[in-house]
């Protein structure tokens, strides 16, 4: 079984939620909720964010764990990095522009969503190759 650090599993999916606030608040929030035609009032309606916020915690960490497994024990530095925003692109950000092309989605939010993994990715590379 690969040895993964937990500490970075942990960095790596903390820095995903710091950066998931800020991206879909402040940089990215209003054209996102734009391109979704959402108001915040649908967005509050029944939500409940200790539910939404935990499972997205369980599985930020699921896929920095697994990251980790593909990176193997004390990865580089600039390999970690590197591989981290090759990932986010060329799988994430791909695979979600696959699914928004055939559900019509626009460039815009194909670039704000696929964006995001590309830089949480190669945050959890960071993380990574500083403490994996």
């Amino acid at each position: 079984m690969p040895q993964v650090s937990l500490l970075a599993t942990l960095v790596g999916t903390l820095l995903g939620f710091v950066l998931g606030a800020v991206w879909y608040g402040p940089i990215f929030g209003k054209a996102w909720m734009a391109e979704h035609g959402f108001t915040e009032e649908q967005l509050t309606k029944d939500f409940n964010p200790g539910k939404t916020y935990g499972i997205t915690f369980v599985l930020g960490f699921i896929a920095a764990y697994v990251f980790g497994m593909f990176l193997g024990a004390a990865p580089g530095m600039g390999f970690a990095v590197g591989a981290g925003a090759a990932a986010g692109l060329f799988w994430v950000a791909f695979g979600l522009a696959t699914n928004y092309l055939f559900s019509r989605h626009s460039v815009k939010l194909m670039i704000i969503d696929g964006g995001y993994h590309t830089v949480r990715f190669t945050l959890v590379g960071l993380a990574f190759g500083l403490l994996g």
